[in-house]
């Protein structure tokens, strides 16, 4: 069902545009210049999968976005590895072990900066949780699981910075 939800170009620009605000059925119709019968139609079936939220305000529905069947969804593509490590090597050592990982060292610290030739800035959890501990330096005291994550790259806010010289000129 969420493949043929995704399976649209007019509700993957849905989704996109759910992804920064929530909209009216109606609002999403004029964005996309389709008629509100039509984004409806689409609106259903995003909601038939799950990645649509409807709130309902008396006789207006607002529309959310459920990420996290969004990106449960993504899971899917994900692969998932059986590792035996020594009792208290590094997360990094861990990856060292993996296939398709690739690690640079800068200064004294050591990056993941490519996954299976995906190169981005990627976090990790140990057990659905993010430490605070550098990826070099968590040692692993039990069995668990990690999950190393690349972040993508979505735009919130973009800045145009200009700077002022000391006489209070912009340059």
């Amino acid at each position: 069902m969420i493949f043929k939800a995704l399976s649209s170009k007019t509700r993957l620009k849905m989704l996109k545009l759910l992804t920064k605000q929530n909209y009216h059925v109606s609002g999403l119709a004029k964005v996309l210049d389709i008629s509100v019968p039509v984004a409806a139609k689409h609106v259903r079936i995003l909601e038939a999968a799950g990645l649509v939220h409807t709130k309902t305000f008396g006789k207006t529905h607002v529309l959310s976005l459920n990420r996290e069947r969004l990106y449960e969804a993504l899971e899917t593509f994900g692969e998932s590895y059986e590792i035996t490590v020594q009792k208290g090597a590094s997360i990094l050592d861990v990856l060292k072990a993996v296939a398709g990982v690739k690690i640079k060292k800068i200064g004294d610290k050591e990056f993941v900066i490519s996954i299976d030739g995906e190169e981005g800035f990627f976090v990790y959890e140990v057990d659905g949780k993010t430490p605070d501990t550098p990826i070099n330096e968590y040692t692993l005291e039990k069995e668990g699981e990690i999950e190393i994550k690349r972040l993508v790259p979505v735009v919130k806010k973009k800045l145009r910075v200009k700077l002022k010289e000391n006489d209070g000129k912009s340059s």
